[in-house]
């Protein structure tokens, strides 16, 4: 119901002329512009540290799953954790994060994958490492789901990019 609300929204603003498939690109692309606003805006809580800001749009049944391995169910836990990692070991630290897949899986189903970087790291979590510029690189999933009309966080998964394993540098 809420796609067909959607719909008829991006409907009304195409022109006269407009077919279904530039109206069907017409809503991919406000989803993915709604999604990369969602990395961004991580990006901008992080780097102030605030927990409750990166946590806005992660689902109350979403599920974490931490560069040590650690999984954590629920929005409030994903809050929780963040809160601590924000007062200890990525206290006053920057995070970079660029895109380097976004797929609309399904009308309401998306996955957006992103290379990281996190610089200003006093000490890393144990078994992971920074690189040749004291960055930590991670490469991270999230899984969003469109729930009455906005896009959630459902799925966190970040992993360590390890020594030797070439990446990108940041943009």
């Amino acid at each position: 119901m809420l796609l067909s609300c959607t719909f008829v929204r991006l409907v009304d603003a195409a022109e006269p002329s407009a077919n279904a498939g530039e109206i069907k690109s017409m809503i991919a692309t406000a989803d993915e512009t709604a999604i990369r606003k969602i990395v961004q805006d991580e990006t901008a809580a992080w780097n102030v540290g605030d927990a409750v800001a990166y946590s806005r749009e992660f689902a109350a049944d979403g599920t974490f799953t931490n560069i040590r391995g650690q999984f954590f169910t629920g929005h409030e836990a994903y809050l929780k954790q963040h809160e601590v990692i924000f007062q200890g070991i990525y206290k006053n630290t920057k995070l970079q994060q660029d895109i380097v897949s976004l797929k609309l899986i399904a009308p309401d189903i998306a996955a957006v994958e992103t290379l990281t970087a996190v610089s200003g790291v006093a000490a890393t979590a144990p078994g992971t490492s920074t690189d040749s510029n004291g960055r930590l690189r991670t490469r991270l999933l999230q899984v969003l789901a469109k729930r009455d009309g906005e896009w959630k966080i459902v799925v966190y998964h970040n992993v360590d990019v390890k020594p030797g394993i070439a990446v990108p540098e940041p943009n």
